[in-house]
């Protein structure tokens, strides 16, 4: 199968044209592994889901990733810093419990 251009949802490099962002990826690990705070924002179609994709996939072996989509929230839970916080309190726990028994904490690990 041939690659193709794609233009909407996320870049998969087996089936899209797409950058090298290894470079991206290695200084952001830096970031990370100093401990510091980073953001990646643009206009739409500049790769930001695409990036975080590849950095959760690139970061795997060393931390535990957890990948967020705060659309997947609603609304009403950004109506209130009370509503925010109990929902997201909620979707992160969900999220912990889903991946937790695939990939356990390093700290755990006895």
């Amino acid at each position: 199968m041939s690659k193709e251009f794609n233009v909407e949802g996320v870049c998969l490099p087996d089936l899209h044209y797409m950058a090298d962002n290894k470079n991206n990826l290695l200084y952001i690990k830096e970031l990370v592994d100093k401990g510091k705070y980073f953001a990646i924002n643009r206009a739409r179609q500049y790769g930001k889901t695409t990036t975080l994709k590849a950095l959760e996939s690139f970061l795997k072996n060393d931390y535990l990733t957890i990948g967020m989509d705060f659309q997947d929230m609603g609304a009403a839970s950004f109506e209130s810093e009370k509503d925010f916080c109990s929902t997201f309190a909620d979707y992160f726990t969900r999220i912990i419990k889903k991946e937790l028994p695939v990939r356990p904490l390093q700290w755990m690990k006895s």
